[in-house]
C-alpha cells in the first residue's frame, strides 16, 4: 500500500502521496520561517537571494543558513549536527513535504542534513497542484508548530511568523491557538517584536545597523522587560518609558536578566549618573516635539527630558554595537571608538547594578517568596548529603521520608496554584513547576 502523509490543507485534513525524490532536484523554500531573520546576516547574499531565489547562489545561501546557529550564522548549529547523526543512524523517519514544483514546504533542514551526508534521495509528500504560496506558508506553520516537534523555530523567527499571521488579519485568539500559546503571551510577543524593530531602526547610521537576529538570545530578558513595563506603566507612563530605555540599554550590553532587575525608576539618579563616562553623562538629546494625530486635531506629548536623555544613551549604545557587528564595513578608528564606548558603558552599568543590588539586599526587611524558595533549595541540597550519609550507615527511616515527600508534593502543588494566580505570563521556572505537579495529580 502506498505511503501517505496527513496534512492540514486549506482548513481541512488531506492525505498526500509520499514518493522518493532526488535530494539535488529539490529547492529550499526562500519563504521558510526557519531562517526569516537570519537572511539579513549577509546583505550581499541576501540581495542575490531576493533577486533569484532559485539560483545556485541563492540556494547555497539558504543551505548555509539552515546549518547555522540562529543567534550567530558564522557558527554551525550543534542541533544540526545532532540531526545529521540521527539521520545517519536511524535514516529518515518522517517524510518531508514539497510542492509540485519541487519547493520544500517542510523538511528544509532535513534536506540540508541529507546533502551534507551525501544521501541521494529523500522521502516527501507532494501537495496538490493548486497549492499557492499562501498555502505553503500555512502548511509549513501547521506542521512546524505541532507540540511534538523536536526543533522549534528560533525565537526571532517565531516572532516574525506571528507577525505574518497578524498581517493576514487573523484574530489574536486564532493565532494563539495556532502557535499553542495564550492571547496575553501573543500580545507580549507582538510588543517585543515592535521594540526589536524600533531598536534596529535606531541603530542605523550610514550603512551600519543591527539585525533582528542580534537579539536572538534575549528572549527571557524581553519577556521580563514586558512584565515590568506594563506594571510600571499602570502607575506612571513617563517613569515606565524612562525605565524601559535603561533596561533596553542593559539588554544591548548583554547584561544578565537577573542583574537587569536591579534597574529601577531611580537607577540613573542614584547609581548611574556619576559613573557614566563624560561623553554619555553630558549627552544632550535633541528637543523632542509633540506628535500630532492626523484627523483628530490632537497631539501626543513629547517624551520628558529624562526619558529623552535615557533614549539618547540607548541610541548611542545601539550605534556602537551596530559598528561592532559591521566588521570590515567600519573604519578602524570608528571600530576602536565603538569598542571603547561600549566597554566604558558596560563597566558603568555593571558597577551601578552591583551598587543597586547591594542596596536592595540591605533594605530588605523580610523574606520574599523567592527568598523562601532559595532557603528551601539550600535545605534540599543538605537533604542530598543526609541521604548519602544515611545510606552509608543504613539509618534512613524510609516511611517517615516517604511521608515528607507527600507533604512536599502537596506544598509544591499549592505554590504552583498560587503563583499561577499571581503571574499571568509564567517564565521557565513556573512553567516547569506547573507541568511537574500537573503530571502528579
Amino acid at each position: 500500500m502506498p505511503e501517505t502523509l496527513r496534512v492540514e490543507f486549506r482548513g481541512r485534513p488531506i492525505h498526500v502521496e509520499v514518493i522518493d525524490m532526488p535530494v539535488d532536484q529539490l529547492y529550499y523554500n526562500p519563504a521558510t520561517h526557519r531562517v526569516s531573520a537570519q537572511r539579513a546576516h549577509d546583505p550581499l547574499q541576501e540581495k542575490e537571494l531576493a533577486k533569484d531565489s532559485w539560483s545556485d547562489a541563492g540556494q547555497k545561501y539558504l543551505h548555509q543558513l539552515l546549518m547555522a546557529k540562529p543567534s550567530d550564522p558564522h557558527v554551525r548549529d550543534p542541533e544540526f549536527d545532532k540531526l545529521m547523526e540521527s539521520l545517519q543512524e536511524f535514516k529518515q523517519n518522517e517524510p518531508g513535504l514539497i510542492s509540485r514544483e519541487g519547493v520544500l514546504v517542510n523538511g528544509n533542514t532535513r534536506r540540508a542534513a541529507l546533502k551534507e551526508l551525501g544521501v541521494q534521495t529523500i522521502r516527501v509528500g507532494v501537495l496538490p497542484a493548486s497549492c499557492t504560496w499562501d498555502d505553503i506558508r500555512s502548511v509549513e506553520l501547521s506542521l512546524q508548530l505541532r507540540p511534538d516537534r523536536r526543533r522549534e523555530y528560533s525565537y526571532i523567527n517565531r516572532l516574525m511568523a506571528i507577525e505574518e499571521q497578524t498581517s493576514l488579519g487573523l484574530p489574536h485568539a486564532a493565532i494563539a491557538k495556532l502557535f499553542h500559546t495564550t492571547t496575553p503571551a501573543l500580545e507580549r510577543d507582538t510588543w517585543v517584536l515592535g521594540q526589536l524593530r524600533d531598536l534596529v531602526k535606531r541603530s542605523e547610521h550610514g550603512e551600519k545597523r543591527l539585525r533582528l537576529m542580534d537579539f536572538e538570545d534575549a528572549k527571557e530578558s524581553f519577556a521580563e522587560l514586558h512584565r515590568t513595563y506594563i506594571k510600571e506603566k499602570s502607575k506612571s507612563k513617563e517613569k515606565a518609558d524612562t525605565l524601559l530605555e535603561y533596561r533596553l540599554a542593559a539588554i544591548v550590553l548583554d547584561i544578565a536578566k537577573t542583574d537587569i532587575r536591579a534597574i529601577q525608576t531611580n537607577f540613573r539618579e542614584k547609581y548611574l549618573q556619576h559613573r557614566l563616562p563624560e561623553g554619555p553623562r553630558t549627552l544632550t538629546p535633541e528637543p523632542a516635539k509633540a506628535v500630532s494625530i492626523p484627523g483628530l486635531n490632537r497631539s501626543v506629548p513629547a517624551p520628558s527630558s529624562e526619558t529623552a536623555q535615557a533614549r539618547a544613551l540607548t541610541d548611542s549604545l545601539l550605534k556602537a554595537k551596530a559598528t561592532q557587528k559591521s566588521g570590515p564595513a567600519a573604519a578602524p578608528d570608528e571600530l576602536t571608538e565603538a569598542n571603547r564606548s561600549f566597554k566604558l558603558l558596560k563597566e558603568a552599568f555593571g558597577e551601578s547594578i552591583r551598587a543597586a543590588l547591594d542596596a536592595m539586599r540591605k533594605e530588605k526587611k523580610r523574606l520574599a517568596a523567592p527568598d523562601r524558595v532559595v532557603a528551601a533549595v539550600d535545605d534540599l541540597h543538605q537533604c542530598v548529603t543526609d541521604l548519602v550519609l544515611a545510606r552509608g550507615n543504613n539509618s534512613l527511616d524510609e516511611g517517615a521520608f516517604d511521608d515528607t515527600l507527600i507533604s512536599l508534593k502537596q506544598a509544591l502543588t499549592k505554590v504552583s496554584a498560587e503563583a499561577s494566580k499571581s503571574i499571568q505570563l509564567p517564565g521557565d521556572g513556573l512553567s516547569w513547576l506547573r507541568e511537574a505537579v500537573a503530571g502528579q495529580q
